[in-house]
This record gives structure tokens, C-alpha cells and sequence, in this order.
């Protein structure tokens, strides 16, 4: 029985989910409602999917679930996604496979590698800055510049515009918009990529201008909602950043662990994805009947998939409560599955790691100064606000 107070309809409510009450409410869901509809209300109506197995399901069907009409929910007075059918997030296939061909190169393993040095640069920068602040927000200043710069870097964006591209994508994240709807940033990135259409480089936004689909270039407003795709995605990034630093506070024996033992540090980076699950929900609009756990889905229906649920399967996952970065199988899918399998996952994975063992070498170590405040949000997860400082070992 669901604790008083708490029912599948919380989980319209950001605040909710900040109270970290949410995952009551997935187990409840997982075990007496896997799959629960959800009627219209300042959002569509729609399906809620619970189950690890239920939702990799989904995902690797792309034929009945559709990402082209949008894989966030949106209120109903904001309409459909202006980008669905555009970008590499909100395409089916086979145009998605052309679009994630035209990027794909950049976001290999080799790739992410070969940057590793840079974003150890950027690492040691970030938190010397930090260091000279004393107290803190570990989220801010450190977590989510990391993958923006190097986002920016492989975009070809000039080193010196890095911070204000930053200030503009944390304004929009803290308004819970859009970049695509923050003028500024929109306007900076149509003048940049006006500028590659006539000086093209060796990086990313030019291929996203020069290279064709269909024996096409792709349109203007194409190329820039890819930008702002490839961009926004960075917040996720930073928040599981955030998420498993703040993880190994609320655990020190991990980190402990971590410390003696350099093998961990593979696990622990899976575990800390599977912990932190910054990706709330991925939506899909089905585009033909279907059952799923005896429950019938009708053309145009919307579909959400709950990933920190899917994270904390019991059926996947033995003490899944439990943060563990000994953790071994891990069949998280906090980067997704199927085809919208996150195309920058090796770039996460890189930038996690070259995090933990900057931090590991310090001869400091970070201490909470104050309580993490939580995001607010139905669509990311993890702290808004980590403040903290470092302290001698």
C-alpha cells in the first residue's frame, strides 16, 4: 500500500520531486501499476512506464514509439515541441541514423579520449578557480562548465565565448526553458554559424552545416536546434557529475574505498550514472496499437519512461538503494537504449573519470557546508546547489 499522501499523480509536480519522495512512488508503480495512465491536465494525458524491462522495450522500438512529436512532456498551452523532426533527439529512423552519422565521429571512445587532456586542463582550471572561493557550489562552478566547455570546444565555439555561453545556458536551465527560446543564445549561434557556413573547420558545427542528408544540406533552423540540442544535453552531464560527488559525501566509505583501490574507479563511474539518473524522464508518442502488461495503447498516444525507476529495479538490480560502486552486473540505462542510445555517453564517461581522479590526487578533500538544495524539475535530477568547500586532509 502507497504511504498516505503519495500517489502516481505526484510525479506531475516538480516539487515532489525534489522532496525525494519520488521513488516511493515508482516502487509502488513497478510492483501494482507498471503501466498507469495519467489523465490530461495542464499537461497531455499519457501513459507512465516503470519497469527496467518495459522501458528498454520501448526504446528499442522506435517503429511504434515515436521521438519525432517530442521526448519531453510539455504543458499542453506550449504545444508541440518545435523541434520534433529535426534533431537527432527528436527524429525517427531512418532520418536519425543519418543525422547521429554526421556527428557520430566526435563522440567516440578514441575521440573522447583524445580530449582527455584537454578536459583535464579545464578540470585542474575550474577547481583551482573554486579553491580560491573558498566556500562553494560545487554544481555551478565546477559540474556543469566541464561538459559545456568541451560541448562548445567540439563545436568549434572560440575558448574566450565559453563563459557566456555557460551564463546563457544557466539562465535558461534555471528558468526551465528551452535554449532555443533564450534569444541571446540563439542569436550568438545563428551569427557563429553563419560564419562556419563561410569559413568552415575541422569541428562539429561545420559538419552540421557542410555534410548532407539525402543529397541535401540541412536547413537553418535544423542546424541551429541541433546546436541547442547538443548543448542543452550537457545539463545532464553536469548534474551526474554533481549527483556522484555528492554521492561519495553522503558515502565516505566509497570514497575511502575509491581511494585505496584505482580499479573501482570503472564501477564506480556506472554506479554513479545509475545513482544519479539525471535524465527524469524520455517520452514517446505511439504511432500504433499495442499492449503492454495488459493495458492497451492507442495511436497518438504519449508514453513517459520513468529512467530513475528503470535505475532502481529490483529485478535488475540486487540492493538497488543501495550506492554501490562494487556494483557488478549494472544495467543501468541512464544514457538510454536502443537507437536514442545517448550518443555522448563515452564523453560522459571520460569527463567523469578525469574528475575522480583529479579530486582522488588532491591532498584535500571536499566537505558539505550546507544541505544540497534538490532541482525542482520532472524532466532532470540531481542537486541544484551543492555548496562546499575543500579542507586538508
Amino acid at each position: 500500500m502507497m504511504a498516505r499522501g503519495l500517489s502516481p499523480e505526484c510525479l506531475l509536480d516538480p516539487e515532489f520531486h525534489a522532496s525525494g519522495n519520488a521513488h516511493k512512488v515508482w516502487q509502488w508503480m513497478r510492483e501494482n501499476a507498471p503501466t498507469y495512465w495519467h489523465p490530461q491536465s495542464d499537461l497531455p494525458g499519457f501513459w507512465s512506464i516503470t519497469r527496467h524491462d518495459d522501458i528498454c522495450a520501448v526504446y528499442g522500438n522506435p517503429k511504434v514509439f515515436s521521438s519525432a512529436h517530442g521526448v519531453l512532456l510539455r504543458l499542453r498551452k506550449h504545444g508541440d515541441d518545435p523541434a520534433g523532426g529535426l534533431t537527432i533527439a527528436l527524429t525517427d529512423p531512418p532520418r536519425h541514423k543519418q543525422l547521429r552519422a554526421i556527428i557520430s565521429s566526435w563522440f567516440t571512445m578514441p575521440y573522447a579520449r583524445s580530449l582527455e587532456n584537454l578536459i583535464r586542463d579545464k578540470t585542474k582550471s575550474l577547481i583551482a578557480e573554486a579553491r580560491e572561493l573558498g566556500d562553494f557550489d560545487f554544481t555551478q562552478s565546477i559540474a556543469a562548465r566541464i561538459p559545456l566547455y568541451i560541448t562548445c570546444h567540439i563545436l568549434g565555439v572560440p575558448e574566450e565565448d565559453n563563459r557566456m555561453v555557460f551564463n546563457w545556458a544557466h539562465e535558461a536551465f534555471e528558468a526551465g526553458k528551452s535554449l532555443a527560446a533564450h534569444s541571446p543564445f540563439m542569436l550568438y549561434f545563428g551569427d557563429f554559424m553563419e560564419k562556419r557556413m563561410s569559413n568552415p573547420g575541422d569541428d562539429l558545427a561545420s559538419a552540421l552545416i557542410h555534410k548532407m542528408v539525402d543529397s541535401e544540406l540541412l536547413a537553418e533552423d535544423e542546424i541551429l536546434l541541433n546546436f541547442e540540442n547538443l548543448l542543452g544535453a550537457t545539463e545532464n552531464a553536469g548534474l551526474s557529475m554533481a549527483g556522484g560527488v555528492l554521492a561519495f559525501l553522503e558515502h565516505p566509505d566509497s570514497w575511502k574505498m575509491l581511494q585505496e583501490n584505482n580499479e573501482l574507479v570503472s564501477p564506480a563511474i556506472e554506479e554513479i550514472l545509475r545513482w544519479s539518473s539525471s535524465a527524469t524522464h524520455s517520452m514517446r508518442t505511439v504511432t500504433e496499437a499495442i499492449t503492454i502488461n495488459g493495458k492497451e495503447l492507442k495511436p497518438h498516444d504519449r508514453v513517459v519512461l520513468w529512467l530513475p525507476s528503470a535505475n532502481r529495479d529490483e529485478q535488475y538490480f540486487n540492493n538497488p538503494y543501495i550506492f554501490d560502486i562494487t556494483r557488478h552486473p549494472n544495467r543501468h540505462i541512464a544514457l538510454g537504449y536502443g537507437e536514442h542510445f545517448c550518443i555522448g555517453n563515452a564523453l560522459a564517461r571520460v569527463q567523469i573519470r578525469v574528475l575522480l581522479s583529479e579530486l582522488l590526487g588532491m591532498n584535500q578533500t571536499l566537505e558539505l557546508t550546507a544541505k544540497p538544495v534538490p532541482l525542482s524539475s520532472i524532466h532532470v535530477n540531481g542537486p541544484r546547489s551543492l555548496a562546499v568547500r575543500f579542507t586538508c586532509n
